[in-house]
């Protein structure tokens, strides 16, 4: 334990964060995989088009389990670190105890609220006559492997914390690579379509919840879930549920926004468009995602010296964070945005889809561009224990501006004769070309306005709090 708190105190940062990020994003771009490989499959099956639609719908409810994870689980990551940080152990495993136990709990109640209100909530989610059916054959199947999910994604979180990012790593790529052999045999050889998907992907994701559980019982791990910590203690809850809210946010958020974008496209663009940003939103992870492994990769460097009030390393690590995230988003944006058949032929081989896609795909993507900022920054507040911000930014993009933006767009910019030429392309696949430019349009500038925003304020904080003398 004193040789992975050495690294963090006084190890090179450059090389401390290449390997705690490498491991985090191979774990991203892992689950980047787990999420696009039912779409995969299913998107070429009998009716491809209609079922991507119909995942399409289900995806807010899964963002919803993923937030109520990061409410209880990944939220009490930081203050754990920063424990360590302040060698107090009793306190780091009784966080990593206690949102074990709410991450049970939690998960049993979602469970039974999916199970027996699924189709009013796909209903509303922007499910119609065409793709409920197979909405609800999937999030049923899906549903009851709702608390291995959580402890999969939760528990790894405080794997990652202690320095262990490759461990962390193999929780994600376990899962990912046994899905797609559970999905080829469901979907290909069992011939079972959206239910098949859901088995392969509850199967998969029961076993990276073994792996990551024997790994916190066993003797490698710095921190263990003990026995005289598992129980659900609010006062220990709390402070976790404190900074879990922003996380918590952006997930539930991101949920919002998925029933914003499929409610609208159907309004206005039909099942053809829903089923396109079902794949839009696949390859916006490609930004988004590896970006937070980077953040992953710093976080516990930024939380640990925080504690230590060594902030010189502080300040170098957020630095070094901002600038690969950025350097990162933007790469990936611009060779999506040049390559947008290449992108979204993984996904289908519907001839109009795929037209479409990628007439969408580089207006969708545009603000990726400076996406980087927007993360790192965020994701340093949360580091620094700052979760009041934390949460105010995470609000920022989504709920203050694209939200309404998604809404009130259709009805401004979608008017504009500019909005009309740049649909001319697709006019033919959609039922009101201009409105649905306008929709996706909605992102890029959201995108853009919240990453200056973000990273005006996080300098404004640095330079008032993180310029002290370290305290040795």
């Amino acid at each position: 334990m004193a040789e992975k708190k050495n690294k963090l105190e006084e190890g090179n940062i450059w090389h401390l964060m290449v390997s705690l990020s490498i491991p985090s994003i191979i774990a991203q771009l892992v689950g980047i995989l787990y999420n696009m490989v039912d779409r995969m499959f299913i998107g070429r099956i009998e009716d491809g088009t209609t079922a991507m639609a119909a995942l399409s719908v289900s995806l807010p409810l899964i963002t919803c389990i993923t937030a109520f994870t990061r409410l209880v689980g990944i939220g009490g990551a930081p203050t754990c670190a920063i424990k360590m940080g302040q060698k107090d152990q009793d306190g780091a495993e009784e966080i990593l105890g206690v949102s074990f136990a709410s991450l049970i709990a939690v998960g049993a109640i979602i469970t039974a609220v999916i199970l027996l209100f699924q189709r009013p909530i796909l209903t509303l989610f922007g499910a119609d006559e065409t793709t409920l059916k197979m909405a609800c054959d999937y999030m049923t199947i899906y549903g009851m492997g709702t608390i291995f999910v959580m402890i999969a994604l939760g528990m790894n979180s405080y794997i990652t914390t202690q320095g262990f990012a490759r461990t962390g790593m193999f929780t994600v790529l376990i899962g990912a690579i046994l899905n797609i052999f559970f999905d080829a045999f469901f979907i290909n050889v069992l011939h079972m379509g959206v239910r098949g998907a859901a088995i392969a992907t509850v199967i998969a994701q029961g076993i990276s919840c073994l792996w990551a559980l024997s790994f916190l019982f066993g003797k490698k791990s710095l921190l263990r879930i003990r026995k005289k910590y598992f129980r659900v203690k609010w006062k220990v809850l709390v402070p976790i549920m404190a900074l879990g809210v922003s996380p918590f946010t952006m997930s539930i958020t991101e949920s919002l926004i998925q029933i914003s974008f499929n409610n609208q496209l159907a309004k206005y663009g039909g099942t053809m468009a829903v089923s396109t940003v079902a794949i839009m939103f696949s390859l916006w992870q490609f930004v988004t995602l590896p970006t937070q492994g980077l953040c992953q990769g710093a976080q516990p460097i930024i939380s640990y010296n925080y504690g230590a009030q060594n902030y010189t390393r502080v300040r170098k690590a957020c630095r070094i964070s901002l600038a690969l995230c950025m350097i990162y988003s933007a790469s990936v944006t611009v060779l999506m945005m040049r390559l947008p058949h290449v992108f979204a032929g993984i996904f289908s081989n519907d001839p109009m889809l795929l037209e479409l896609c990628a007439w969408a795909l580089p207006v969708y993507l545009a603000g990726g561009i400076v996406f980087g900022a927007q993360t790192s920054c965020q994701q340093s507040f949360m580091a620094l224990g700052q979760a009041k911000i934390s949460l105010l930014l995470a609000c920022l993009r989504k709920v203050i501006f694209l939200t309404p933006f998604i809404y009130i767009f259709p009805l401004t910019v979608g008017k504009l004769p500019v909005a009309a030429k740049m649909a001319e392309a697709v006019a033919e696949f959609v039922n009101c070309p201009a409105e649905v430019f306008a929709i996706f349009f909605a992102e890029p500038v959201s995108d853009t306005t919240a990453a200056i925003c973000t990273t005006i304020t996080f300098f404004l904080f640095y330079n008032k709090n993180l310029k002290k003398p370290d305290i040795n």
